[in-house]
């Protein structure tokens, strides 16, 4: 490249005016004296050479000084035109420069307009010094004047490469006074933005509800829990708080008895006997509206319960005894086994199993599955039957007889009850301070309490949840059943006569017929919305004929389920937890079925038939007895 193409660097941003005017005067000067470095080369005198003849002399010099003239002229024009060119690049240049100066300067005076706007009111003085960024300027004696500074900084300007920053020229303390503001206030406007976006969602939202009425934000349901027990609840909870919610606006489908329990946003609906599986629920809780008032609603939900499991045990006298876990087509796993099992219950997460040993009887709780077993303590060495469970009350009960036993000693056939887990003692059932033998009993569904007849023929009942003692309701011969979720006992009163037993008052009326009348029954067992009805057909002189399982309704009507010829014998009926289902348990062939050698002795060969109670169809026949629907064991 030539120096013809050589320009002055430009600086990359704006200069003080003494800098720019210094940049001119040296681009002119480099300017001036690149021509005349281009005028001194051209005025050299060419080589010289020998002419021939005199007359050539003359002529070559007339041509040589023609030439030189007319060098010189396109020299000063050239040069000329370019001192023309560069004075208009650097008056254009520092225009540009002068031009961005100004910018700047406005730039900042805005700045400090800015800052002192928005100067943050006083605070509390700091602990520590704090560093003034800018001080009042006071001329020292030996000071240069200011005239003579700014000539030198005219005289040794020069160009610079590093980008320019308005606040190099300060202290770095001084800057922090005039960024802080600014920062301060681009935060404060961005919590403050923040604020009131959601300020405004919120204000959105909460006039789409008052517009809308309430809804349901969350619904909470055990659905497998609600067909094993009664008092299990759906909790509708809305998004704003409601006002009172009347029972008669709550209705549920298919229909079901139930309690209602509102506060603030819930709205609990609490059904007081147990759930059909395999059945889709809706509650509909209709003309909701906010407790600050607004237009009403209807909140609606829907659940589907779970398909029905049972366990039941099968006997084996040639092998191990063992209990499944079965559904209602029969496809089943055994879930624990023992050389002898003689009763088991189950809950909603534990099996309870009596098994039979050499020197007595052992107390087994197990996971559903069979897993993690443990022992519970017994009240010494010896036997138990009868062993049924209390869910809510966390309590195992049974009969317990010491292994020995005389005229004068031993304990023989007390009731007890202790805790699922183990952590307490066996307690034995006193009555007028006495551990009273007890011929029949069953735990009151729902509760920890325990309904009883001694072999005095006294019936009593005892809350193990509180210490209010032992309630005597007369005499009576046997238990037939209680009713889940109402607190009634079917009992047959000494004189054979049946009633229903409020146990909550002590008040009874007698059992009503069914319409057609079956009958006596020899047992009855209730389930929501009915009983389950034994009876036994007798030719004239008295001898069984045959036996059926009677379903009759509330309303007294009556529908037979299971009927079975004199050769068989039905053994057991109950119910699933809703009355869904029916368990009839048959020993075929009775007189050529042998009975066992267990503490609870049954026919070796046994089976459960499965009835839905809505067609009054069999479902399937299992092999084996003690369906985990029935609240305890078969007995005689």
């Amino acid at each position: 490249m030539s120096t013809d193409d050589e320009r002055p660097e430009v600086p990359a941003v704006p200069q003080t005016r003494a800098e720019m005017r210094a940049a001119r005067e040296a681009a002119e000067a480099a300017e001036a004296e690149r021509i005349e470095r281009a005028l001194a080369t051209h005025h050299e005198p060419e080589p010289r050479v020998e002419e021939p003849r005199a007359d050539a002399d003359e002529t070559s010099a007339r041509d040589a000084a023609a030439r030189e003239a007319a060098a010189r002229e396109a020299a000063a024009r050239d040069a000329a035109a370019r001192e023309a060119a560069v004075r208009e690049a650097g008056d254009r240049e520092v225009a540009e420069q002068e031009a961005a100066a100004r910018k700047m300067a406005a730039f900042e005076a805005a700045a400090r307009e800015d800052a002192e706007a928005t100067a943050l009111p006083s605070v509390p003085l700091p602990t520590e010094p704090v560093v003034v960024g800018a001080a009042p300027f006071v001329a020292s004696p030996d000071a240069p004047d200011a005239a003579d500074t700014e000539a030198e900084a005219e005289a040794d300007a020069e160009p610079r490469d590093e980008a320019f920053d308005p606040a190099d020229s300060r202290d770095p303390s001084a800057r922090e006074p005039a960024r802080t503001p600014a920062t301060s206030r681009r935060f404060l406007l961005t919590i403050g933005a923040v604020l009131g976006v959601l300020v405004l969602v919120g204000t959105v939202f909460g006039i789409v509800s008052l517009l809308q009425g309430p809804r349901i934000s969350e619904v909470q349901v055990d659905a497998a829990q609600a067909i094993e027990s009664s008092g299990s609840r759906v909790i509708l909870t809305a998004n704003q708080a409601l006002a009172d919610i009347d029972p008669e606006q709550v209705t549920v489908e298919p229909a079901v008895p139930f309690t209602v329990d509102a506060s603030g946003r819930g709205v609990g609906v609490r059904f007081t006997v147990p759930l059909d599986d395999s059945t889709k629920y809706t509650v509909r809780v209709a003309d909701v509206t906010g407790a600050g008032g607004g237009p009403s609603t209807t909140l609606t939900t829907s659940f589907e319960t779970p398909a029905s499991h049972i366990f039941i045990l099968r006997r084996d006298v040639d092998g191990k005894d063992k209990i499944f876990l079965t559904d209602l087509k029969g496809d089943g796993v055994a879930v624990y086994e023992h050389d002898k099992i003689n009763d088991f219950r189950a809950t909603s997460n534990q099996l309870v199993v009596a098994v039979e040993e050499d020197d007595g009887s052992r107390l087994i709780v197990m996971d559903r599955d069979g897993g993690n077993q443990r022992e519970l303590k017994l009240p010494g060495d010896g036997y138990v039957g009868a062993v049924q469970v209390s869910e809510r009350g966390g309590l195992v009960g049974y009969s317990y007889s010491d292994r020995e036993l005389s005229d004068d000693e031993g304990r023989a056939s007390v009731l007890v009850t202790q805790s699922l887990n183990g952590k307490d003692d066996p307690q034995v059932i006193e009555v007028a301070g006495k551990e009273a033998s007890v011929f029949v009993w069953q735990f009151v569904p729902d509760s920890a309490a325990v309904l009883f007849i001694d072999f005095d023929g006294a019936l009593s009942l005892v809350d193990r949840s509180t210490d209010a003692g032992v309630q005597s309701l007369g005499l009576a011969a046997t238990i037939q059943g209680i009713s889940r979720g109402t607190y009634t006992a079917i009992v047959e009163r000494l004189d054979a006569t049946v009633v229903e037993l409020n146990l909550a008052d002590g008040s009874e009326e007698p059992l009503a017929a069914s319409d057609p009348d079956y009958g006596t029954a020899s047992s009855i067992t209730p389930y929501p919305g009915g009983t389950l009805r034994h009876v036994v057909s007798r030719d004239d002189a008295g001898l069984p004929i045959g036996q059926a399982v009677i379903r009759v309704d509330d309303d007294g009507t009556a529908t037979p389920l299971v009927e079975v010829s004199s050769a068989d014998s039905i053994l057991q009926a109950c119910a699933s937890p809703s009355g869904q289902y029916a368990a009839v348990v048959v020993a075929p062939d009775l007189a050529s079925n042998p009975y066992d050698g267990m503490l609870l002795p049954l026919p070796e060969n046994v089976e459960t038939h499965l009835i839905d109670m809505e067609s009054g169809k069999e479902m399937v026949a299992l092999t084996g007895f003690d369906a985990s629907w029935c609240q305890t064991a078969p007995r005689f």
